[in-house]
């Protein structure tokens, strides 16, 4: 064989080879059929926007549980907070969107971009809703107010007097009290916690006059007579608190609270995508994660991929209209 014509075969040889590597590297990352085919072949890792031993954590390390039975591979929590949740969101919208990078992403989602932080929903695929925990307005249990009436009532006679403690600038129970607020066209002075269990110490120990909170916080200390919950913000009573009327039951249609969604980086391959979303699906209806739940308080509600899309979108714009108006 002449050299010219080895030279032609090694360079077909190579250029094979070269073409052969360049698609396995495509599939790993979610660009081609062998992704969706195959999915999952490694370890996938589960990003927080939050430290540990919170209750976002903690239900992500129980979804990771059960999806690892369901897909048939290890998934490792990884712990990302700082910024109000903006450096975990932004760590996993700048990752390959090949399925081995997910997250749990709290309901401050849908609230940071509106508050200067680079982050927006649209730069995840949302891969199913997990759970919600419903709000609540809280007073401690000397308070002389007994239902949410007089209490706004002692608001709108006073401006600013009525001291509120909540979980911090940004959060959502934040947004909350302030939706309380408009609602009523009354004036809270907010006071600010780092954290929902502060916020809630603080109303117990009367530091202030009311407290908005999730149910997972307040219904433990209403249960045991150190505060009193005027409210809740759901559509129907909480199963947790069902002696407690609803704001919209006493005439303010506040429906809020805090959520929580699993998510990946956006432009997942569809074949990847659907193998996750059936995989949230199945941990969320098992009876370990249902339980878990139920026992703070709080609600399983699952919502499918397309359906949280457009939930987190809906949510994403009440809450820029709550900015739009300064509350």
């Amino acid at each position: 064989m002449s050299v010219p014509n080895l030279r032609a075969r090694l360079l077909v040889a190579l250029t094979a080879t070269a073409a052969l590597v360049l698609t396995g590297c495509a599939d790993r990352s979610g660009g081609g059929a062998a992704a969706g085919d195959d999915f999952p072949t490694g370890t996938i890792t589960m990003f927080t926007p939050t430290s540990a031993g919170g209750a976002t954590d903690l239900t992500a390390r129980t979804l990771a549980t059960e999806m690892e039975a369901d897909l048939g591979t290890s998934i490792v929590v990884d712990n990302r907070p700082g910024g109000s949740g903006s450096v975990g969101m932004a760590h996993l919208a700048g990752l390959a969107p090949d399925g081995y990078s997910i997250a749990v992403l709290p309901v401050e989602v849908s609230m940071l971009g509106h508050q200067g932080y680079d982050t927006d929903p649209a730069d995840y695929d949302f891969l199913g809703q997990a759970n919600t925990q419903p709000g609540t307005v809280a007073v401690p249990a000397s308070s002389p107010y007994t239902t949410l009436d007089e209490l706004l009532a002692a608001a709108g006679a006073e401006p600013g007097r009525v001291t509120v403690s909540n979980a911090g600038p940004g959060s959502s129970w934040e947004a909350a009290s302030k939706e309380l607020a408009r609602t009523a066209g009354v004036e809270f002075q907010g006071v600010p916690f780092d954290g929902g269990a502060p916020a809630v110490a603080a109303a117990v120990g009367g530091q202030v006059d009311a407290v908005v909170a999730g149910i997972g916080e307040t219904a433990p200390a209403h249960d045991d007579g150190r505060l009193r919950v005027l409210a809740v913000f759901t559509p129907e009573r909480a199963p947790a608190l069902p002696d407690v009327p609803t704001a919209t039951e006493l005439g303010h249609d506040v429906v809020t609270g805090s959520w929580a969604v699993l998510a990946a980086p956006a432009g997942l391959p569809t074949e990847v995508r659907d193998r996750l979303e059936a995989a949230v699906r199945t941990a969320v209806d098992a009876e370990g994660y249902r339980e878990l739940i139920t026992s703070g308080g709080n609600l399983v509600e699952y919502r499918s991929a397309a359906d949280t899309t457009a939930f987190v979108q809906e949510e994403h714009q009440r809450f820029g209209e709550l900015a739009e108006a300064g509350q």
